[in-house]
């Protein structure tokens, strides 16, 4: 069973699905099974994080950026603007696709753990997941 949900974000960051993967888990009626989250840009990523302290996705959010500048005077990808290439890579360094077992119908997701759609352009965006919910 196939779903769509479209996550609007407000320029880079983390911003948490897990209620609406959680919902489509729901929906599809499936006990056991596996939920696969993809999502549908080449410039934000998915990612599964702790949930309870902010200050942990701050810390990579601050850590990539570190890693990944903006400006590198080596991209020749520049016509999109300076945070195109970097957020190519930065979604290529994280995931656009994750895989969760589901278990008595709920995702087998640890206690601190939560989905983020892991936005990395600066400007604001509606990002489409497809979810796909099989046994």
């Amino acid at each position: 069973m196939n779903h769509q949900i479209v996550t609007a974000t407000r320029g880079k960051g983390l911003y948490e699905i897990t209620a609406e993967v959680e919902a489509a888990v729901a929906r599809s009626g499936v006990d056991q099974g596996l939920c696969t989250i993809m999502i549908q840009h080449t410039s934000a990523s998915l990612t599964i994080q702790e949930n309870a302290d902010p200050s942990a996705r701050r810390d990579l959010q601050d850590w990539l950026e570190r890693h990944v500048p903006e400006n590198d005077p080596h991209f020749t990808h520049t016509s999109e603007g300076p945070d195109d290439m970097p957020s190519h890579i930065r979604a290529a360094l994280t995931s656009t696709t994750l895989g969760v077992p589901i278990v008595d119908g709920r995702l087998a997701l640890g206690t601190w753990q939560g989905i983020y759609v892991w936005e990395h352009r600066r400007r604001g965006s509606r990002r489409r997941c497809v979810i796909h919910v099989g046994s």
